[in-house]
């Protein structure tokens, strides 16, 4: 899926949070580059800033030095053209909506048409195979299909990139796994880039193009690891040498720091 073009392109970001002695630095002169329709994992200890450099990425922040561009255009604007869409550790759903009309919340604030809004939430919902819960609320779903509600609302606008904080970390392992690969089948099917943090070396591994292991605070890129595991990507993948290998490489990279 990846295209070749840059579609994130961060220099030398900084972020420190206060001033003076008190000032935390959270991030120091992180540079990274990710080509459209790439899947790139940041991982590292907590508090390394994987998901600060994600927010600066969405404009929920601002760099307290250097500069990031998306799309070409400074993230403000990236935001503004409706570029992002984001999925968090918790789902945010709303429990008097029904599981359509969580979809369907950005189209309304953006202000499409009844007909548009009905159309994109059935397509968005039968990608995430949830069609048939259209009419449920939030409650009446298991945590992993609430974060699947979580990530159609989130595609329902066709963002051209959509950055996910730990969207799978508040789940059991066996459902994790089984929305590893309902992502990558969501992914596959979209020309959507995706950017997610994630403390899991295994996840990462699978998931990504690229995984970007991160420094302890103040955060800078350690390493940046080509995942060269073959796609489509299955249970299979998990049981193959090069998966256990890789696993490895990201571990000792985390170690050595």
């Amino acid at each position: 899926m990846v295209n070749g073009a840059p579609i994130v392109v961060v220099d030398n970001v900084s972020k420190v949070f206060g001033n003076g002695t008190g000032g935390i630095n959270a991030l120091h002169r992180v540079s990274l580059t990710i080509q459209a329709g790439e899947f790139v994992s940041l991982i590292g200890p907590s508090g390394c800033g994987k998901s600060i450099l994600l927010r600066l990425i969405a404009d929920l922040l601002q760099p307290s030095e250097g500069a990031i561009q998306v799309k070409g255009k400074p993230p403000r604007q990236a935001r503004l053209d409706r570029d992002y869409g984001m999925v968090f550790q918790a789902p945010v759903l709303y429990d008097w909506r029904t599981v359509k009309r969580n979809v369907q919340l950005p189209l309304e604030i953006m202000r499409y048409p009844p007909a548009e809004r009905e159309r994109r939430a059935e397509e968005m919902l039968k990608l995430v195979g949830l069609a048939d819960f259209r009419d449920h609320r939030p409650w009446q779903l298991s945590g992993g299909m609430q974060q699947r509600v979580a990530i159609a609302r989130a595609l329902s606008f066709k963002p051209s990139i959509l950055l996910m904080d730990e969207p799978f970390g508040a789940l059991d392992e066996l459902t994790r796994e089984r929305m590893n690969y309902e992502l990558l089948s969501i992914w596959s099917q979209t020309d959507t880039t995706v950017i997610f943090v994630t403390h899991s070396i295994p996840e990462a591994v699978f998931l990504s193009s690229r995984v970007v292991v991160m420094t302890p605070r103040p955060g800078k890129i350690e390493k940046v690891i080509p995942i060269d595991l073959p796609r489509p990507r299955s249970f299979e993948t998990r049981e193959q040498t090069r998966f256990f290998e890789l696993i490895t490489e990201v571990r000792e990279s985390l170690k050595e720091m």
